[in-house]
């Protein structure tokens, strides 16, 4: 199998562990063998405002213990993502941080040369694994399931750190669905913000950038949205479920990790999708899979 770094989420083992296990189902299940390496530690994200030293020396840590293993870094999470593309970034362009942050490695008998990649889960499936192997790994399509896809902040932007060139259009993660045999609706404010990262310091903006969300995803014919970051799940699914509990929210849409649908569709057990600790129930989207479908592999004779 080929094997590939992971670096997770701080916030995943305690706020939504179904989105690892999930993952790395998925993920052996088409071939990969995500690897925990011992040592690494934070991408560094937190401490950016900070200390920009120190969040580059955090991240560059973890590229310096993946490289000596020979292995490129693969996130689920946009902000991890983000983080990771620009301390990589700026490493590589600044020469005086290139120096210091190699001058504190050092200390601790590590180096890092540059020679990794670093991935996003959404950019592994689509380009490293590739839609037609995903596709002989289907068993079960999905029949009349609209989704609205939320592609997140820092998985498109700033396009000179991600590299990412689809950015004011993107279409790689609406195929991913569509692989699935949902379909992927359009809608107006697909790229917008989800109103995660104002979240307990201004929560009526956050609530308002939801309902915008909400109610434009609605109005598409979407029956759920389908994200692929630990805080844009967390702000459609824990936060979206708080204000409704508290009154605060009439129009509601549920959401599924895109790990989640893509395992439904494989046929991966229950217990590594986790969906029972989704906060908003969607148990009801079996009803949406079409259970006689043979796996593509033997409707085409292989």
């Amino acid at each position: 199998m080929k094997k590939i770094a992971m670096q997770r989420c701080c916030t995943t083992p305690v706020l939504l562990r179904q989105y690892e296990t999930s993952t790395d189902a998925v993920l052996r299940a088409l071939g990969t063998e995500p690897v925990d390496i011992d040592g690494f530690g934070c991408c560094g994200f937190p401490l950016k405002n900070f200390n920009y030293e120190a969040y580059i020396l955090s991240s560059a840590k973890n590229f310096s213990l993946a490289e000596r293993e020979g292995l490129d870094v693969l996130t689920f999470c946009n902000g991890c993502y983000g983080s990771l593309k620009r301390a990589n970034f700026s490493f590589k362009t600044n020469t005086l941080l290139q120096t210091v942050t190699r001058n504190r490695l050092k200390e601790q008998g590590l180096v890092y040369e540059g020679s990794l990649q670093i991935k996003h889960l959404l950019h592994f499936l689509y380009s490293d694994i590739g839609l037609e192997a995903i596709s002989q790994a289907i068993k079960h399509e999905f029949e009349n399931l609209n989704i609205a896809t939320h592609y997140g902040c820092q998985i498109l932007r700033p396009w000179e750190e991600v590299g990412l060139r689809q950015q004011r259009s993107p279409s790689f993660f609406d195929e991913l669905v569509e692989i699935t045999g949902a379909k992927s609706v359009e809608w107006n404010t697909k790229l917008d913000c989800c109103g995660a990262p104002v979240w307990g310091i201004n929560n009526d903006l956050s609530r308002m950038l939801l309902e915008k969300k909400i109610n434009n995803a609605k109005a598409a014919g979407a029956q759920l949205f389908c994200v692929a970051c630990p805080f844009c799940q967390f702000q459609f699914d824990h936060v979206q479920n708080y204000l409704i509990t508290k009154g605060q929210m009439e129009e509601t849409l549920p959401t599924i990790l895109y790990t989640q649908l893509l395992g439904l569709a494989m046929g991966l057990d229950d217990h590594s999708l986790g969906l029972e600790k989704n906060h908003m129930d969607i148990s009801w989207i079996r009803d949406h899979i079409f259970k006689d479908q043979l796996p593509r592999s033997a409707i085409m004779g292989e």
